[in-house]
């Protein structure tokens, strides 16, 4: 058994931080079964050359870049959505989703709008990408006004992945408009939630911010963080009898720091819900050796706990990575759309 047959033998959903077609294929041999998109991978794959042949076909019929890159994005989540449905069917709708990202420029700095306002342009993208897809995920962010259209989302039976949730208040908020949407549809039959949590970001944050953390808890923080709200996310569902498991996502897997092995994430999550791992992190795990046991549900010592909990500002740390995420959020939409805009022009020339 390989590494990350061992990781999904002791119940991680595998999945993928890329819908490159090639790391979608060699993630399939490693028992992957989901994959997540964003404009950096999508202009990533663009950079490569190697969808110049489809911009060419569209370009022609498609004047504005915003809608060229909308329409890039969605071949290429298709194209992974169909290696992924026989997961899906297997599952019976528990795994095999693709997640499709909802404008970031909504959460752009300079957006006038207010969060009433891009909750409804929320709801609107939301249900305009799910239609007719079985295994498509519509990611919406933990901002204001992504919170504010997950109700709405929910109750017209669109599949939701809630992102950039750094503490267990955004959590909260989101599985709570999630729940209460869901109990308005017609049928719960297939009712599919997750929550991305991210991880790593969060050491890199103690590590700037905490210093006066002990070596036993600096770069704990993130995974503690991920634990305890991994388990209170399977305490609330638990009674709810629900057919299709509402689950976390463990995000940001890849390490921030030299010293910290390749499977310092993927080990410490093992054992259920889903790991989001971009390829690199894959790649390096399954070079590793290593055979990975359950691990979600093994904590630190007590007085690791106690310091963490004594030590982080847990309202300053969601504040501060919120704010850089959202200028990590924005900014490769704006940076795809000047790449569209660049290989339009380089088509141009090379037609004539």
């Amino acid at each position: 058994m390989t590494p990350l047959e061992s990781l999904v033998a002791c119940g991680t959903k595998l999945w993928l931080d890329s819908v490159d077609p090639a790391e979608v294929d060699r993630n399939l041999g490693f028992g992957a079964t989901g994959a997540t998109s964003n404009p950096i991978i999508i202009s990533e794959l663009l950079k490569t050359g190697r969808f110049d042949d489809l911009l060419a076909r569209l370009a022609p019929e498609t004047p504005e870049d915003e809608v060229l890159a909308w329409k890039m994005t969605d071949h290429l989540v298709r194209e992974a959505q169909a290696k992924f449905l026989p997961a899906w069917e297997k599952s019976k709708g528990d795994t095999g989703y693709v997640s499709f990202e909802l404008d970031p420029l909504l959460e752009d700095l300079a957006n006038p709008l207010s969060p009433a306002d891009k909750a409804k342009r929320y709801v609107e993208l939301g249900k305009k990408w799910a239609a007719g897809h079985k295994n498509r995920m519509i990611k919406v962010p933990a901002t204001p006004g992504g919170l504010a259209a997950l109700e709405e989302l929910a109750a017209a039976d669109v599949t939701l992945n809630v992102t950039l949730i750094f503490s267990d208040r955004q959590y909260k908020l989101a599985r709570d408009a999630i729940w209460r949407g869901a109990q308005r549809r017609k049928s719960l039959d297939g009712f599919k939630s997750v929550y991305s949590i991210f991880v790593s970001r969060v050491d890199q944050y103690t590590k700037d911010h905490c210093p006066d953390l002990s070596p036993a808890a600096q770069g704990m923080v993130g995974i503690v963080n991920a634990k305890l709200i991994w388990k209170e996310n399977s305490a609330f569902w638990a009674d709810k009898k629900l057919p299709l498991h509402q689950e976390m996502i463990f995000a940001s897997t890849g390490k921030k720091f030299k010293e910290d092995p390749d499977w310092k994430y993927v080990e410490a999550f093992a054992g259920s819900d889903i790991e989001t791992n971009p390829p690199g992190t894959n790649a390096a795990v399954q070079a590793s050796g290593r055979t990975f046991t359950r691990q979600v549900d093994v904590l630190p010592a007590k007085a690791v706990l106690d310091e963490i909990a004594a030590k982080v500002n847990v309202a300053d740390l969601e504040e501060t990575l919120m704010r850089e995420g959202l200028a990590k959020f924005a900014d490769p939409q704006k940076g795809l759309l000047k790449l569209i805009a660049k290989k339009r022009a380089d088509l141009q020339v090379a037609a004539k």
